[in-house]
């Protein structure tokens, strides 16, 4: 196992761009994970999915994308639990990222969503610590909040498709409401 190795779950583009650069500056041979069955609808998935293609084609780094589509889990995981909805998704997706470096022989685990304000930041590293210790995948953790921006002048010039929400319908309906689901 190479332990400057990094797979790195990817949950659109525009947060992908930086933090893979990031990685890679700290000397780690990077690997992005797309597996995000919270992203609805479906063509809004598609839409994300075809963006971190594209990404990968123009930046060059190696894309390995989960095959089908776990909306069905996912809304059996997060139903009748939507005030702790993240924690839930979080922990679902990671935890394919933490199985998928095993398959891989890839030593470490990260994700952007470490790039993003709009994300449960403490509750996200929790749950990739206790990932890390249960399944011996060391998490690689950095504060990339306050180079959102610097992923964006990446990605701007590319015209790639840009989500105006999380992925999930409750943060649809949030962000198109200005109301949080209580």
């Amino acid at each position: 196992m190479n332990s400057k190795s990094v797979l790195i779950h990817c949950c659109c583009a525009h947060c992908a761009a930086y933090t893979l650069k990031y990685w890679q500056e700290q000397g780690y041979e990077t690997t992005a994970f797309w597996y995000n069955p919270n992203i609805h609808p479906y063509m809004e998935h598609q839409n994300r999915l075809e963006a971190m293609k594209v990404l990968a084609a123009n930046l060059n780094f190696h894309l390995v994308i989960t095959e089908g589509y776990d909306f069905i889990e996912y809304f059996r995981r997060v139903a009748g639990h939507e005030t702790g909805r993240c924690s839930l998704c979080f922990d679902m997706r990671l935890a394919k990222a933490t199985e998928t470096a095993i398959e891989l022989g890839i030593a470490n685990f990260t994700s952007t969503l470490l790039i993003s304000h709009q994300q449960k930041h403490d509750t996200l590293k929790e749950i990739c610590e206790s990932l890390a210790q249960h399944t011996g995948v060391n998490f690689l953790y950095a504060d990339l909040r306050k180079r959102y921006s610097d992923s964006r002048h990446i990605t701007k010039p590319m015209d790639l498709y840009r989500q105006q929400y999380c992925g999930c319908v409750y943060s649809e309906w949030e962000r198109y409401t200005n109301k949080t689901i209580e």
